[in-house]
C-alpha cells in the first residue's frame, strides 16, 4: 500500500478487532477491517490480562506482515480501556499510560490492552500512538454527581467512543456542528449505556456497569437493600458475586444465553419466560432513554439506537413504539468504534485537535465543597 494508514486496535475477551484507515484531511476512509479470533484455551493459560500483551502483539504484527506489499503506518489508535476519569478526546500513549492501563486500571478488562498494543506497534513503525474517548470519559456537571449518599457520588463510565462517534454522525446528518447537538444515544450491546449529549458533551448516563438497564450479560442497576443482603449472605465470595452481576447476569442469568438472536428464536417457539425477560429488557431500555430525554428537557434533536442489538428489527420496532413520540429515532446498527478511533487519530495528524498527555485531569466543574 503506497500511502500511510492508521491502524486501529480494539481488544475483546477472545478477539482483537483490527482496522486500517486512510486519513483524508481530518476524516478517514476504511481500507480493511478484520477480527482475529484467539483460541479460548490459549487465552485461559494467561494468569492476567497484562500477561496477554506479547501474545496479542505478535498476532497484530502477523496480521500486518501478511498484507501484500506491506503497510506504512501514520499512527496507531487503540481502545482506551478502563482508565481513571478523563475529558473526551484523544490522548497520546506513553509508558506511563501503558503502566496505568496494565497494572492500575479502574477495572480489569481486555480493552486495557488497547494502549499497550498501540504503543508497541507504533514504536516498531516509528509513528505516534493514541487512545480515543475511553469509557472513563467524565463530563458530568455537579448536579448530575449528587447520588443521595455523600459517600457514593455518581460518576461516568460509559461507551463514550461509540456514543460520541454516533453523535458526530448524527450532527453531520442534521447539518449542524457536533458542539450544538442535543441527543440521547443508547448503546445496546453485551453491555448497555444510555447517555444524554448536550452541546456535544455527555452530561449524564446510566453508567454502563452499575445503573444501566440489564443487558445480555450484565445485571445493571439493582435494588440496593437486597443486594446488600446478598453481599453478606455467605453464598458468594466477592469475586463470585462480581462475576454473577457482570458477565453472568442479565439475560444470561435468566435464560442461559447471551445471544439475543437465540432469545428471539425462543420467543418465536412460544417460550413465555424468554418473552417476559426480553420485554423486561425493552421496558428498562425505554425507561432509561426517557430519563436521559428528561435531562434534555424532552427536546433532543433525535434519539440514536446503536450497537449490535440494533440489528434486530423486533427490538428496534418495540423501542421505537415506546419512545418515538417525542423525538425522531435514528438507527446506527453495530459499532462505529474502529472508525471513531481512526478519526480521532486523523484529527490530531491534521492539526485540528491536540492530543492530551497522560495523566489527564477531567475537564469538569468543581463541586462547591
Amino acid at each position: 500500500m503506497s500511502r500511510s494508514l492508521i491502524l486501529t486496535i480494539n481488544p475483546g475477551t477472545t478477539t482483537s478487532r483490527l482496522g486500517l484507515f486512510l486519513p483524508e484531511g481530518d476524516g478517514v476512509r476504511p481500507v480493511l477491517d478484520e477480527t482475529i479470533d484467539h483460541d479460548e484455551a490459549a487465552m485461559a493459560r494467561f494468569d492476567s490480562i497484562a500477561a496477554q500483551l506479547p501474545f496479542r502483539a505478535a498476532a497484530v504484527l502477523a496480521f500486518l506482515d501478511a498484507i501484500p506489499g506491506g503497510v506504512r503506518l501514520a499512527a496507531v489508535a487503540g481502545r482506551g480501556g478502563m482508565l481513571s476519569p478523563v475529558p473526551a478526546g484523544v490522548i497520546a500513549v506513553d509508558e506511563a499510560l501503558v503502566d496505568f492501563a496494565l497494572h492500575r486500571p479502574v477495572h480489569h478488562h481486555a480493552s486495557n490492552l488497547g494502549a499497550p498494543l498501540a504503543l508497541r506497534i507504533a514504536e516498531a513503525a516509528g509513528c505516534p500512538a493514541f487512545v480515543v474517548d475511553p469509557v472513563s470519559v467524565d463530563e458530568l456537571p455537579p448536579v448530575a454527581r449528587i447520588s443521595g449518599c455523600p459517600d457514593i457520588p455518581r460518576f461516568s463510565f460509559v461507551h463514550a467512543l461509540n456514543i460520541r462517534a454516533c453523535g458526530r454522525k448524527l450532527a453531520a446528518q442534521l447539518g449542524k456542528p457536533f458542539e450544538d447537538l442535543d441527543a440521547v444515544v443508547a448503546h445496546l450491546g453485551a453491555g448497555i449505556s444510555v447517555a444524554a449529549i448536550r452541546k456535544g458533551r455527555i452530561v449524564d448516563s446510566t453508567n454502563r456497569m452499575e445503573a444501566s438497564p440489564f443487558s445480555p450479560e450484565r445485571a445493571g442497576g439493582l435494588p440496593p437493600m437486597p443486594l446488600i443482603d446478598l453481599c453478606y449472605s455467605g453464598r458468594f465470595s466477592k469475586d463470585e458475586l462480581k462475576r454473577r452481576l457482570y458477565g453472568q447476569g442479565g439475560v444470561f442469568a435468566y435464560l442461559g444465553t447471551k445471544d439475543m438472536r437465540r432469545v428471539e428464536a425462543m420467543i418465536e417457539a412460544g417460550d413465555d419466560k424468554a418473552r417476559l425477560v426480553w420485554e423486561a429488557m425493552v421496558y428498562q431500555l425505554a425507561k432509561a432513554i426517557g430519563s436521559m430525554a428528561a435531562v434534555l428537557d424532552f427536546r433532543p434533536d433525535a434519539i440514536v439506537l446503536t450497537g449490535g442489538m440494533v440489528h434486530s428489527p423486533r427490538l428496534t420496532r418495540a423501542l421505537t413504539d415506546r419512545i418515538g413520540s417525542f423525538a425522531p429515532v435514528v438507527r446506527y446498527a453495530g459499532s462505529q468504534e474502529s472508525e471513531a478511533l481512526a478519526a480521532g487519530a486523523a484529527r490530531v495528524l491534521a492539526g485540528v485537535e491536540s492530543a492530551r498527555r497522560w495523566p489527564v485531569a477531567p475537564d469538569v466543574e468543581p463541586m462547591p465543597w
